[in-house]
């Protein structure tokens, strides 16, 4: 790591040794206390760190933007999350964007450090909004900062209203859609809180999503009962007579079934015969499954 960066990284000032977090309201007020840069100040120092790495220069320009990370921080008040860890997370994008800043390029700094300043938040917005993440391709992100502004005075959208923010936005309606019904929906706990009565627990997801029948003794369990019956299937029928066991297994153990009628005919009786031997077997093959 250069001194640059590590200067960037810790700057020793009284200002940021005291963390938003720690007394957020002092933090803005000492922030605000610091001077703006006039233009021609600012384009003396970028050179000086742009050129010899100056490690002062490099606070300087961090100390007297720290107002302007504040003001976009509050912007983002509406996501239910710290003010202070949102201004902490776009500090990391100005000292990114300080480090980065090209003096020749005839911009201001606080222009160049806004895309930086944002991409730390939204980054930090997505990781913590929701257990789950809601956004993960380009179009997913776009909807998630614009179409919640928009849906603060639209409410559910309509088929029309769908088709123009996708035609603004450059998605598809589908993505619209599916985003529309993320931001609508909430995280709830797998399991119930510890202080949670017996009647009321049973509404946690934890009761819903266990699936029994998988349980792995259980089919242990099952498949030696299947296999244990199978063979007492096969020992059954050897006992049974030929024309027996042939009328049962092709009533019961094909595909293709043979109807009474059928067996008849083949057989030169009438299907009341046949229906018969079939009953007088079955209970054969009982007897001999039980014992």
């Amino acid at each position: 790591m250069t001194e640059t960066s590590r200067v960037l990284a810790v700057p020793n000032s009284a200002v940021l040794n005291m963390a938003p977090g720690a007394n957020l309201a002092a933090y803005v007020q000492a922030v605000s206390g610091i001077a703006v840069l006039s233009a021609e100040r600012e384009q003396e120092l970028a050179e000086r760190l742009y050129y010899g790495e100056c490690v002062d220069s490099a606070r300087e320009l961090v100390l007297a933007h720290l107002r302007f990370v504040v003001h976009i921080a509050r912007s983002y008040s509406g996501y239910g999350l710290a003010e202070a860890d949102l201004i902490q997370e776009g500090n990391v994008g100005l000292m990114k964007a300080v480090k980065r800043f090209d003096p020749n390029k005839g911009v201001r700094l606080v222009s160049f450090a806004v895309h930086w300043i944002k991409a730390e938040m939204h980054e930090y917005i997505l990781r913590n909004w929701r257990i789950v993440k809601v956004a993960t391709t380009k179009a997913q992100r776009k909807l998630f900062f614009n179409l919640r502004s928009q849906k603060k005075a639209l409410g559910w959208l309509s088929a029309e209203e769908t088709r123009a923010i996708a035609a603004d936005l450059g998605v598809d309606e589908a993505e619209v859609t599916r985003m529309e019904g993320r931001l609508a929906s909430r995280d709830i706990a797998f399991d119930a809180p510890a202080d949670t009565d017996e009647e009321e627990s049973w509404h946690a997801p934890q009761h819903f999503l266990s699936d029994g029948q998988m349980d792995p003794s259980q089919l242990a369990e099952a498949e030696d009962f299947a296999e244990s019956s199978a063979a007492q299937l096969q020992v059954a029928l050897i006992d049974l007579d030929e024309r027996s066991r042939d009328i049962l297994e092709r009533r019961w153990l094909v595909e293709d079934k043979a109807t009474l009628h059928e067996l008849a005919a083949e057989y030169g009786v009438s299907a009341e015969r046949i229906r018969q031997l079939e009953t007088n077997a079955l209970k054969k093959l009982r007897t001999a499954m039980v014992a």
